[in-house]
């Protein structure tokens, strides 16, 4: 029998390629995202907004209940699952007001800050090897959102607060996604999120409830659909590699939503946004370059 380093027998994906590959798509779904939350514009409260898209998602994830193994599940696993719902929930919120304040490339930017607590994390608490070529791109990568928002150099809007606010948080729900991967599956994962996110978002949108309308909840619930196929990709991509390995690909996403932002929205991107852009796409199409060569290293007998 042939073995998998044989002349025309190409050897299996390893995990980080594969999670690469998973959160590539995650990237553009989540910009999807991010569009349609710009096209509702700023006639809701953010926090009403995130509990109708959260609702949706809801509905979407019902028929997966069963088939997810929900009531199998012990208490001290709905605690760990409750708790990352209130975690991502009040990311959440901060997410939507930012949306609502500044534009897109510069959320997207201001959310690059999330992949360096995702790994700092990851090697502090999940034990995960702290490769330098890793921490260098993501490092490269934040330098490039640096370039766009030249801090220093013009005045912060609360929403450029908010989108800080909640990277930590994401971060916090990332790696919670990471240590989960190991005990449910990915349905069961996306399925408790949704409805933990819920709840959590609950009590602060009936405070600030006004009745939506129709174009509302049509964009709430395409948000709905994009944001639930993101979150279950992210965490295939989360299942397969290392936090690490995945995270500076999500720079790419800057690369999206300056585009989605210049055609849709006619936010005209300057010279910063293009240089900047160009640092964080040169970094992780080195990381990817990287992280093959590695593959093919290790299927060379």
């Amino acid at each position: 029998m042939p073995s998998p380093s044989s002349p025309g027998i190409r050897p299996p994906l390893s995990g980080n390629v594969r999670g690469i590959a998973w959160m590539l798509l995650t990237g553009v779904l989540f910009v999807a995202v991010t569009v349609t939350v710009r096209y509702l514009g700023t006639t809701m409260h953010p926090i009403q907004a995130a509990f109708i898209r959260y609702c949706f998602g809801l509905v979407i994830i019902l028929p997966m209940l069963s088939r997810a193994g929900i009531l199998n599940l012990s208490w001290k696993r709905v605690g760990f699952h409750g708790l990352r719902g209130l975690i991502h929930g009040g990311g959440v919120m901060l997410w939507f007001l930012a949306m609502s304040r500044i534009p897109i490339a510069e959320v997207t930017a201001l959310g690059f800050t999330t992949p360096i607590f995702a790994t700092l994390g990851a090697a502090l608490f999940l034990n995960e090897r702290f490769r330098s070529d890793r921490l260098v791109v993501i490092l490269v990568g934040f330098l490039g959102a640096l370039l766009i928002l030249r801090p220093g150099f013009r005045v912060i809007d609360i929403g450029a607060f908010a989108q800080l606010a909640a990277a930590p948080l994401f971060a916090c729900s990332y790696l919670m996604v990471k240590s989960a991967t190991q005990k449910e599956s990915s349905a069961m994962i996306v399925v408790l999120l949704s409805v933990f996110c819920t709840l959590t978002l609950a009590a602060p949108a009936l405070w600030v409830w006004r009745p939506p309308v129709l174009h509302e909840l049509v964009l709430l619930a395409t948000t709905a659909m994009l944001a639930t196929a993101g979150h279950y990709c992210m965490t295939r991509a989360l299942a397969a590699a290392e936090v690490s390995a995945v995270q500076p690909f999500t720079f790419l996403q800057l690369v999206w939503a300056t585009l989605f932002g210049l055609i849709l929205f006619d936010e005209r991107p300057d010279f910063w946004i293009w240089c900047g852009g160009a640092v964080i796409v040169g970094a992780a199409t080195w990381m990817a370059r990287k992280e093959v060569r590695s593959l093919r290293s290790k299927s060379t007998p």
